[in-house]
């Protein structure tokens, strides 16, 4: 890619839509999850028609496909998990300096479910001993973790009766990877049920782990007013796009962004102001804790750059493109690589540490301050106006809205004003037209009466859509717009990032408690209608593991094998009262959303 000053750079570079299209038509023995390169005895591709039924080790497309799926689930689960730990180290680090976080009350809630004693001791010393149970519990070998005890009793009664009861996240991601080395887990079922498990350990500890420590160091998210969109960048200020998923950094950032000297220096270069904006999750964490405007999801992290207005997009890691800096080149953005796990070739790399974590930010910000005199003006094009958007109901704070319980969403529930609660998650996927699934499904949702609670890139697509906003109310159904109109709330609650998907499980738990049921019989769905990632798999898998029907939008790499279909979107329905469906069309997935609750409700006899 070259890009000539006589040039419009927008029409030089490669997006991921370009790279998309090259890279068709896709192999069919991966799609369909027969082609095997575990060992080097292989690469091995089942094809029967030519009679290539076994790999050279005698797996068959059952056993491969299975095999696929569980590493799959297993990095989606690692992914969330280092995610959490880096924050639990973080949080020991802050004891160790004598800190206690911008949260100590959920501090101490937090060390009380993990069984870690709170008095007489003060906030720091339970910050301490907090750090070092959350880490002997992500890899302790119990039956069952603390997370995992805020399950119902029914809910874990099914896990038990099943095999299926997760213990540590680290535990089960060993014991997961060594299943799939070959000449270990040789029976397609077993290593889908280990799969569910060990999504289990994310859902209800790596994740909630990673949750509760953001919680607790950056504040537990409140109901705000925030913007969304491209339009969010300013022409007259130094834009800095936050892009990733770890919040460490981006905290510092948004103390750094005020510092007097680094905007008197902005001023002194012709800009107003140093403009913070988010991408991806680290701009949900950014948007729900500190208001901080949104740019977009996952499939904008290019698009913010082709703007030609963006200082320096600062990252970290998960879902960060390699193309990034290649995009860069034809602008005069700075990518900056703050992640040692994460390097970037092409970026420059500032690699971020608790310690210094005040000077690398102003380090980067001053990059970015220096960097707005080089910006092309006269190609700089930054489109649309920013959209309004309601953000930050974690549980807590949707409870305060509710007037201080979550008994007016069970009586509309239970009196039909609310038809059920759909938690529309995931990324997005450049086999779906951008952000379409996710916007279509939840306005028909909206229409049914059924309330969305949405995180990660979905959230940000309704957010962009206008759909987090009180006035979207008129939007749904007469039942649901009563009741959001109401409680002020919209009908599109922004519950954070993908991490923060451990809320919805916690949502559903205090469901559960009180209808007095187990998950699975509770009227709640999930769809993930343009996921990509190996994180999604594990999302929607502990969903369902937990007792939530979930629809995927882009079909799973597993229809080599009809064994392996038929147990996620059938049989597991008498193993944990949930099943995984796939429909491409949005409208089919409400559809056969609204489907399943009203079979709930029936079996409720609300």
């Amino acid at each position: 890619m070259r890009c000539g000053k006589d040039k419009n750079p927008r029409k030089e570079i490669e997006t991921v839509w370009d790279r998309f299209k090259q890279q068709q038509p896709p192999c069919r023995f991966c799609a369909q999850g027969v082609s095997c390169s575990r060992c080097a005895m292989g690469p091995c591709r089942i094809i029967p028609a030519t009679g290539r039924v076994h790999g050279v080790c005698g797996a068959d497309a059952d056993l491969i496909v299975a095999r696929n799926l569980l590493d799959t689930i297993v990095t989606g689960a690692a992914a969330h998990a280092d995610h959490g730990l880096d924050l639990v180290e973080a949080l020991h680090r802050m004891a160790e300096a004598g800190g206690v976080g911008a949260d100590p009350g959920e501090l101490r809630e937090s060390a009380r479910r993990h069984g870690v004693q709170t008095d007489p001791q003060d906030d720091t010393h339970v910050a301490h001993d907090l750090a070092h149970a959350l880490y002997e519990e992500c890899w302790s070998a119990r039956s069952e973790t603390s997370g995992v005890r805020s399950a119902p009793a029914q809910t874990r009664a099914i896990w038990a009766e099943a095999g299926i009861s997760p213990r540590g996240v680290g535990r089960e991601i060993v014991e997961a990877m060594h299943r799939v080395h070959m000449g270990v887990g040789a029976d397609y079922r077993s290593l889908l049920l280990h799969g569910l498990r060990t999504a289990l350990s994310d859902g209800w500890g790596g994740s909630m782990v990673a949750t509760e420590c953001s919680d607790f160091l950056f504040g537990t998210p409140t109901v705000r007013t925030a913007e969304v969109n491209l339009g969010v960048l300013r022409d007259d200020q130094v834009n800095i796009a936050l892009h990733g998923h770890n919040p460490l950094l981006c905290a510092e950032m948004v103390r750094g962004a005020a510092d007097p000297d680094l905007l008197a220096r902005a001023r002194a270069l012709g800009a107003t102001g140093i403009n913070l904006v988010g991408l991806c999750c680290t701009g949900s964490e950014l948007l729900m804790r500190g208001g901080i405007p949104l740019a977009g999801n996952h499939l904008d992290q290019e698009l913010v750059i082709a703007t030609g207005a963006l200082e320096a997009a600062v990252v970290d890691y998960q879902c960060i493109f390699p193309s990034l800096p290649q995009t860069a080149a034809c602008f005069h953005t700075h990518i900056i690589s703050t992640s040692q796990k994460a390097r970037l070739p092409g970026a420059l790399y500032i690699p971020f540490n608790q310690e210094s974590a005040h000077k690398t930010a102003h380090e980067i910000i001053r990059l970015a301050v220096e960097n707005f005199q080089h910006r092309d003006h006269e190609r700089a094009y930054i489109p649309g106006g920013p959209v309004r958007a309601m953000t930050g109901y974690s549980v807590e704070a949707l409870t305060h809205a509710l007037g201080g319980g979550l008994d007016p969403l069970a009586r509309a529930l239970t009196d039909g004003q609310v038809q059920g609660i759909a938690a529309v998650v995931g990324c997005n996927n450049p086999k779906v037209s951008h952000d379409a699934g996710h916007v279509t499904l939840v306005r028909e949702l909206l229409s049914r009466d059924i309330l969305v609670v949405g995180t990660g890139c979905a959230a940000i697509a309704a957010g962009k859509a206008g759909l987090m906003r009180r006035e979207a109310a008129d939007a749904a159904g007469p039942g649901l717009a009563s009741f959001c109109k109401t409680y002020g709330i919209p009908p599109v609650l922004h519950m954070g990032s993908c991490v923060d998907n451990s809320r919805v499980l916690t949502l559903a738990a205090a469901l559960a408690e009180a209808f007095n049921v187990g998950i699975d019989r509770l009227p709640l769905a999930g769809a993930a209608p343009e996921w990509y990632s190996q994180k999604a798999v594990s999302i929607a898998l502990y969903f369902v593991a937990s007792g939530i029907t979930t629809v995927l939008g882009v079909m799973p790499m597993i229809a080599g094998s009809q064994k392996v279909v038929d147990l996620l979107t059938t049989d597991l329905a008498g193993v944990v009262g949930a099943t995984l469906l796939v429909e491409p069309s949005p409208l089919g997935a409400a559809d056969l959303i609204e489907a399943h609750i009203m079979q709930k409700r029936e079996e409720l006899r609300i």
